[in-house]
């Protein structure tokens, strides 16, 4: 393992960054668990970031790719491929969006991207209205829309960024509102900002803010928004690279807690619909995905291979309810979490929807980020033999919990309490 260490730092990039003191080679999994090169065993809470969805080495997928590898692994989009199309059909019609058309892309970057692309043209300007705490990628583009200095290695961008209150409900100058006037002052402070500048090509934005910690305003802030971006033809992008699918619990899409003016303009996907398969992808009203005016293809989105293993995983995924079992087994878990925090000082906040939930961890006695505890809870609950990951913005530190949507109730105790042993050695 150490000469594996060595050879990546010297072929790879620095800023490369890699999870534990001693970093991990995961060579298999099974369902919910990973094993590592040493043989250890892991109950996977985090999934690749979020990726691996259904399950680890899941049948029915591999089963597909398996076949699909067989007869024909690509051809581009130059050629008629039907696993494409079939993915696309179902995923249009789950989209929510009228006459929606679909373009696959190989990551939620390249899905961003193409979307700023799109609403940037439709709109004939290259100013975006963005969320404060915000990720959406590392592409020259999506790092621009970026509120998350962590995560945001330039200021130089081909777009004009502004920055938006409401992504954090418990933290920033509105904070102590109730939700009514939380989302009363967040409407107010987005007219007062279209006051002062031409009119945005789109609001883009993450139902709950993955990479900033599992953060999110209360229900209806973006149907509220929309109300006055459609006052002038702004469009509403919702960024559901880690919402989307029914991680969420209690909704299939993350925008549909804020659905009361209606779906989103564009909606961009990625991670969890190809179980770890590369498959990305962006859903737009038929006027907007064709307003482009010159040729586009993609070499390797919507590639034979991979649509196939998302149209098993998606089968699979709404034929055994897994939105379901994360509403229910996730708030099983959200609750005994927030049973532990209560007696822990350390711990300020367990919040989230589903099986995607965040602790937010500070110095004990202060509202002040502890990303230190949250390094050393990490490597605690590794030791143990469970996988979790982090994140956060401006002055704030969470462990980030995501595990398969498949989780049981069994698997959800276990996690939670080898959490609570890694917390209380931290605090």
């Amino acid at each position: 393992m150490n000469d594996l260490f060595a050879r990546h730092r010297q072929v790879l990039p620095d800023w490369l960054a890699l999870y534990y003191d001693e970093p991990l080679e995961i060579t298999h999994g099974e369902g919910r668990h990973v094993w590592d090169a040493d043989g250890n065993r892991y109950l996977d809470f985090f999934g690749g970031i979020l990726t691996t969805m259904t399950a680890h080495a899941l049948p029915e997928v591999t089963k597909a790719v398996s076949e699909q590898a067989g007869r024909i692994i690509h051809s581009s989009t130059l050629y008629l491929n039907r696993p494409m199309v079939e993915l696309a059909e179902r995923v249009a019609h789950l989209s929510g969006i009228p006459d929606a058309r679909v373009f696959f892309t190989t990551s939620g970057t390249e899905a961003n991207d193409t979307a700023l692309l799109l609403a940037t043209t439709y709109r004939r300007t290259n100013t975006v209205l963005a969320m404060r705490n915000s990720y959406h990628g590392r592409s020259f583009s999506a790092v621009g829309i970026t509120g998350n200095k962590g995560w945001s290695p330039t200021s130089l961008s081909p777009l004009q960024t502004l920055y938006v209150h409401g992504g954090v409900r418990t933290r920033g100058p509105f904070a102590e509102l109730n939700d009514r006037d939380f989302i009363a002052a967040c409407v107010d402070d987005l007219r007062d900002l279209l006051g002062h500048t031409r009119p945005p090509a789109a609001l883009i934005a993450e139902p709950i803010q993955g990479v900033g910690g599992f953060t999110s305003p209360p229900d209806g802030l973006y149907a509220a928004f929309r109300k006055v971006l459609q006052e002038q033809g702004i469009l509403w992008i919702a960024d559901e690279v880690q919402t989307g699918w029914g991680r969420t619990g209690e909704h299939f899409w993350g925008w549909q807690a804020h659905g009361q003016s209606g779906p989103p303009d564009i909606v961009t996907f990625a991670k969890g619909i190809g179980n770890g398969m590369s498959i990305g992808g962006v859903i737009a009203r038929s006027e907007i995905m064709n307003c482009l005016d010159s040729n586009s293809i993609s070499t390797f989105g919507g590639t034979q291979i991979t649509m196939a293993a998302g149209l098993a995983n998606l089968s699979y995924l709404l034929d055994h309810d897994l939105q379901g079992n994360a509403r229910r087994v996730g708030g099983l878990l959200i609750e005994r979490l927030r049973a532990v925090a209560a007696q822990l000082p350390g711990v300020r906040e367990v919040r989230g929807r589903g099986l995607m939930i965040g602790v937010e961890l500070v110095k004990p006695g202060t509202d002040e980020a502890d990303p230190t505890s949250a390094s050393a809870v990490l490597e605690a609950a590794r030791q143990a033999g469970l996988l979790i990951g982090k994140g956060g913005g401006h002055n704030t530190s969470a462990l980030r919990i995501a595990p398969p949507l498949s989780l049981t109730v069994a698997e959800a105790e276990e996690g939670a309490a080898i959490l609570e042993s890694a917390l209380r050695s931290a605090y």
